[in-house]
């Protein structure tokens, strides 16, 4: 057997041959894959089963497709819920066959994602930096740049936040990693499987998540800056006539050859594997934008007619998150932290400015790129909270903390310069005492990197994870009701109705395991009565209904009154069992032999409107009782009015119209307004452009009135307008834009 060197020779810059002592590096190594995994452990999988709290819309839409993977409905690209690829789905799918419809099914699959990435991007730190730019090798370089790297990707605050939650793109930072690093020692010791196993991985990235697509351009981009040199490296005789006659494009392939098998093996693997997604969008070209569409900052609704001023703004807010302040979502971070801590933006800055001076060396030069590249797709999308997104700039975090450990590592190579270039004797001391140092220096950052993971443990595990905000942001008030209902002895013609204030929660239907139907009810829907009769009158042989009232702790969560109102009316209450955030009320004997409406009568109003949408009637009241419109309303303590609409669509009509109820005093001045797009739930949420025409239809808006209005008397008017254009449309014959529906008289609610 061969024994294992505990050291190697290599020139200096004075051609003299010196020592490297690898004997520590092993033991070395050894410790740092041991932190690294005992930091993944206990940041990335540590109570993973129950933090995050619950599931969110995205990974719950995980869950609901992966349960049609697992009922034999197989794709590569799931249209459904937004669109989004399919490898999450399915490594969802492969949790849930092995734990269950379970929070931890949705969360592991991608928290090892992120775990596994920590080792990935190590892996990939040391291959890019073992060897100097004369191809000696610096294991020591290339160690403690991929270990620090690695150690503090391992207890980043922020991938700590978004490596527990079930997104996509935590499969983004490890198949790149991976792709780079086979690629990088493949081609460096012409090993094809390594290569074609980049090759690999680069395809699989298409099915992670949509910033992979930029993945081309960087490999483009990196490839193309080799270029240059290997034109130069090759012999000008072989390259050019001596004639100076012109060359033929075969000549500039020369250089080229001995690159090409490699590289066809490595476009023909990622080629391969990439294949049926790529032939899905070929065939299916508007899914390919589908997302996009919705969050690209040019898109008229979302820059406000300048795009270029809100490109310029998102990438100002996007390099802040570097160092001043990051990602307000608090499923993504805590509290709008940065991304980086104050010394770790410095070394990164000093990383960053270390590799553009060292260009011309292909490894700093494809950090450089890759952070160029992969910082595109978040500053190219506007983010609901008009701060920077995490989750899209994940694609950047394996060069980020490459940089840092760049910046780490040059910093020490310039102290150490210095202390050489000191008098003799101070040089001969540090000479003496270099081991020492470093190792001094190594326990520093060492205990700094422990001391970030114990804060970054203690800010989620201890503050933010146990909070109100995390938990409503995964919406862990749906896990207690799917796992409560789920528990719950169904008894025969039993169904559930789960009022919901905007979205269906899809966490709620990838865990509810009952035998009960469950349906959702968008509670704030304009026909919510037609809705609710038709949900009802699709199941068979009901015997009790079961609707779900949110607690007012809740306060974020729907709590319409509406829904019990209607089914008071049509049905007979039966009782009410309270649990810790709900409380379940039931109805029996429910009529469904009836058109169901909220109001008792419909007071004829009509009104024809110059733009093809007529108002039939019109209804008021507050709570259970209609009141005349007719009359002056006087409203004491409850305020909360209701208003029913019916309306009567024109043939051909291709305006989606918008309403506007509005609060008048006495001298005409708008007081409070509540405005709505006219949207039937029961037509599939269609705007008045898809209405039949001629078909009445109701509408019913809530419209509470601030306690804070003075008594007094008012008017409630209407106006109907283009919900595009805000042009509002007439009445016929009076040619004025507000109709007034009633009077109002409000009682001091003293």
């Amino acid at each position: 057997m061969t024994a294992t060197p505990t050291s190697a020779k290599r020139l200096n810059r004075n051609g003299e041959s010196q020592t490297i002592e690898r004997g520590p590096l092993v033991p070395v190594t050894a410790g740092i894959v041991v932190a690294l995994a005992l930091a993944v452990v206990l940041l990335r999988l540590y109570r993973i089963h129950e933090l995050p709290p619950g599931i969110d819309q995205d990974e719950g839409a995980h869950g609901v497709d992966a349960l049609r993977v697992l009922q034999g409905e197989h794709a590569v690209f799931f249209t459904g819920h937004g669109g989004r690829e399919g490898m999450v789905v399915y490594a969802v799918a492969l949790a849930t066959s092995l734990f269950g419809r379970t929070v931890l099914a949705t969360h592991l699959p991608t928290a090892l994602a992120s775990a596994f990435t920590v080792f990935a991007v190590f892996w990939l730190g040391w291959l890019l930096f073992d060897r100097d730019e004369s191809g000696q090798p610096t294991p020591w370089r290339g160690l403690i740049i991929g270990g620090v790297g690695a150690g503090l990707l391992a207890v980043s605050l922020s991938q700590t936040f978004i490596g527990r939650s079930g997104v996509r793109a935590n499969y983004l930072p490890l198949f790149l990693s991976l792709c780079f690093a086979l690629l990088w020692s493949g081609w460096r010791q012409r090993s094809l499987w390594r290569v074609a196993l980049s090759g690999a991985c680069t395809g699989l990235l298409a099915y992670t998540y949509i910033p992979a697509r930029f993945v081309p351009i960087l490999i483009l981009f990196f490839s193309l800056s080799f270029l240059p040199s290997i034109v130069r490296s090759y012999d000008a005789g072989e390259r050019q006539k001596s004639d100076n006659s012109p060359r033929r494009l075969t000549q500039f392939l020369v250089p080229l050859r001995p690159y090409l098998p490699m590289c066809g093996l490595f476009l023909g693997a990622a080629g391969l594997v990439a294949a049926p997604i790529l032939l899905y969008f070929y065939l299916h070209p508007e899914h390919f934008f589908m997302r996009t569409d919705q969050v690209l900052i040019f898109s008229p609704h979302r820059s406000q007619g300048d795009p270029l001023g809100a490109f310029l703004q998102n990438i100002w807010r996007h390099l802040l998150a570097f160092g001043s302040h990051g990602d307000w979502s608090e499923r993504h971070n805590s509290s709008g932290k940065p991304m980086l801590t104050e010394w770790e933006m410095v070394l990164f800055l000093l990383g960053v400015g270390i590799a553009g001076w060292n260009w011309h060396r292909p490894a700093h030069r494809l950090l450089l790129l890759w952070l160029v590249i992969l910082f595109f797709p978040a500053v190219l999308a506007i983010e609901a909270f008009d701060s920077a997104s995490f989750l899209r700039m994940i694609g950047v975090v394996p060069a980020v903390y490459l940089l840092i450990g760049v910046g780490l590592w040059e910093s020490y190579r310039l102290f150490s310069a210095q202390a050489r270039a000191l008098p003799e004797r101070a040089a001969i001391f540090f000479e003496n005492y270099a081991k020492s140092v470093a190792i001094t220096l190594g326990i520093v950052v060492g205990a700094v990197v422990v001391v970030q993971g114990a804060t970054t443990y203690r800010i989620y595990f201890q503050e933010s994870a146990v909070g109100p905000r995390y938990f409503k942001a995964f919406h862990g008030e749906w896990v207690e009701v799917a796992r409560t209902l789920s528990a719950l002895p169904s008894e025969a013609g039993s169904v559930y109705l789960l009022p919901y204030k905007s979205y269906i929660n899809f966490g709620f239907r990838y865990l509810y395991q009952g035998a009960a139907p469950a349906l959702f009810v968008d509670a704030g829907a304009l026909d919510l009565s037609q809705i609710l009769e038709s949900k009802l009158t699709a199941i068979e042989d009901i015997s009790t209904v079961n609707v779900l009232d949110w607690e007012g702790s809740l306060g974020w969560l729907a709590r319409n009154t509406h829904v019990f109102e209607i089914l008071d009316k049509y049905g007979h209450y039966q009782g009410s069992n309270e649990y810790r955030y709900f409380t379940i009320h039931s109805y029996t004997d429910v009529a469904l032999d009836s058109t169901w409406t909220f109001y008792d009568y419909l007071e004829p109003r009509t009104v024809q409107f110059d733009g093809g949408i007529d108002l039939r009637g019109l209804a008021l009241g507050l709570g259970r009782k209609q009141l005349p419109s007719q009359q002056v309303l006087t409203l004491e303590e409850n305020r909360s009015l209701w208003v029913a609409l019916q309306w009567l669509t024109h043939p051909d009509l291709d305006v989606d119209y918008a309403i506007s109820l509005r609060l008048h005093n006495l001298e005409g001045a708008s007081v409070h307004q509540r405005d709505q797009r006219l949207i039937l739930a029961s037509l599939d949420f269609q705007h008045t452009s898809t209405w039949p025409a001629g078909e009445a239809a109701d509408t019913l808006v809530r419209f509470p009135i601030p306690s804070s209005l003075p008594a007094g008397e008012y008017e409630l008017r209407l106006i109907v307008y283009n919900a595009e254009t805000l042009v509002p449309t007439v009445e016929i014959g009076v040619w004025e834009p507000e109709l007034v529906l009633a009077k109002l008289r409000l009682a001091d609610p003293q």
